[in-house]
């Protein structure tokens, strides 16, 4: 179990380091996607900082359970938190949030069975 986490931590961690890097120059995409979701943009920089969070964590809680757990599941919320930002929007482009949700889950489960 230990071992699928670290690989699943290690490559969301990753992804979650890229989101943040985009998030924080204000890449065009994800400026487009937040425009269209109605996310103002002051909230980018928080919203950025809690993907960096979430993939420090995760990587500390391959020395410290308890960060790992905390970063799953700060995760699982923030992409909870994304899916219904997408509904109340009546965007229907789902599947990239919906994922994003799924994966740090996975990542929690693994995370405390291998404690």
């Amino acid at each position: 179990m230990f071992i699928a986490y670290v690989v699943l931590a290690s490559l969301l961690a990753l992804a979650m380091a890229g989101s943040a890097f985009m998030t924080f120059t204000r890449n065009p995409a994800v400026m487009g996607n937040m425009t269209k979701l109605g996310v103002p943009e002051g909230w980018l920089p928080w919203l950025g900082a809690a993907k960096t969070a979430g993939a420090l964590g995760l990587l500390a809680g391959l020395a410290a359970p308890a960060l790992g757990v905390a970063a799953a599941a700060g995760l699982v919320l923030y992409f909870v938190g994304a899916v219904v930002t997408h509904l109340r929007a009546k965007d229907h482009e789902l599947a990239p949030a919906l994922v994003l949700t799924v994966l740090p889950a996975v990542a929690l489960v693994l995370r405390i069975a291998s404690s």
